[in-house]
């Protein structure tokens, strides 16, 4: 039988390149689409945008599944952008798939569709509420994930969602090189002592997750899945992991949660009138994600996918450790 032909969209991307990466690895031939090549050795690269339907269905025209990345990650900025990418770009990829006569995609989502400003504790994946999500990336991720989802079974389609919750690893300038930054220069707070519980995902974790995802997709069509490292860990210890790695100061600023929520909202409305280079120091999406609970049940996750695990929170910031020694941070 030949090698399956699978398009990953935001192979650029820390774990879209993972994704990729692994099944070149595995065998497949992997075709990458996003605005810049992706220059995976091994990978064929299809340039274009989301919001064309035309570059999608060039892209998308002849692979057997897509896996489905390619998205406006911000905690700021105009709601257009994210719906013209996240909502309008995921139907771009449905109808480029209808046009071949189907296939199979595996959605790539986040927790925060599902969640509400309250704290999520030990819960499965709950379903996407656009209505309630918080902020514009959750709220268009949350209606590009029931238009994925209401697809499937659908002309010749098999759909499933999977969602990473803050994914992390090596060389990721995103989310740890920005908490590294911060703490260096002593702006970044932590919320109530930073003792609210948190699921993380190392990047070679979620990457394997979302390939089971495409593996097993026959079976676990129709469902949605939160993929974690299964180890809760405090804000405060995992930026404090995050800061060791990188040899930099720990975070010291203590600030009430209440206090970190408020100003988000007033930084929230500067950013509106005034926008700035960087995206926003704090919005209050920002401060209810560092001071609220967030850690989810992998039981179903795993059973369904047949997934585990393989890099445990400690090994990955050994492997974080490994490349700050390699990229050290300078001021």
């Amino acid at each position: 039988m030949s090698a399956p032909t699978i398009l990953v969209t935001g192979a650029s991307g820390m774990l879209g390149g993972a994704v990729a990466t692994t099944l070149r690895d595995r065998g497949a031939r992997v075709r990458a689409f996003q605005r810049r090549p992706a220059g995976i050795p091994g990978v064929e690269d299809v340039t274009g945008s989301l919001t064309a339907p035309d570059e999608v269905r060039r892209a998308v025209e002849g692979a057997d599944a897509v896996v489905h990345l390619a998205a406006k990650v911000s905690i700021s900025g105009p709601e257009h952008e994210y719906r013209a990418i996240n909502i309008d770009g995921t139907a771009n990829v449905l109808d480029a798939l209808r046009a071949q006569g189907g296939g199979s995609l595996v959605n790539v989502s986040s927790p925060s569709v599902a969640h509400l400003g309250r704290a999520i504790e030990g819960l499965d994946a709950a379903p996407a509420d656009p209505e309630r999500a918080r902020g514009p990336y959750s709220r268009t991720k949350a209606s590009a994930e029931l238009l994925a989802m209401a697809a499937d079974g659908e002309d010749d389609l098999l759909v499933t969602t999977v969602r990473p919750h803050i994914v992390w690893g090596p060389g990721d300038t995103q989310l740890v090189g920005r908490i590294v930054d911060r703490a260096r220069s002593g702006r970044l707070p932590l919320l109530d002592e930073g003792m609210a519980l948190i699921d993380t995902t190392y990047v070679t974790n979620a990457a394997e997750a979302i390939i089971a995802a495409y593996d097993r997709i026959e079976d676990v069509h129709g469902e949605s899945f939160v993929i974690t490292n299964g180890e809760p860990r405090t804000v405060r210890d995992v930026f404090n992991g995050w800061c060791d790695a990188a040899g930099v100061r720990r975070p010291t600023l203590r600030v009430p949660g209440s206090v970190g929520r408020f100003a988000g909202r007033v930084v929230e409305k500067i950013w509106e009138k005034r926008p700035g280079f960087d995206e926003p120091p704090m919005t209050e999406f920002l401060a209810e994600q560092m001071s609220t609970a967030h850690w989810f049940d992998q039981r179903r996750t795993r059973e369904r996918l047949q997934w585990t695990p393989r890099v445990t929170m400690d090994e990955g910031n050994e492997h974080l450790a490994a490349w700050f020694r390699e990229h050290p941070v300078t001021d």
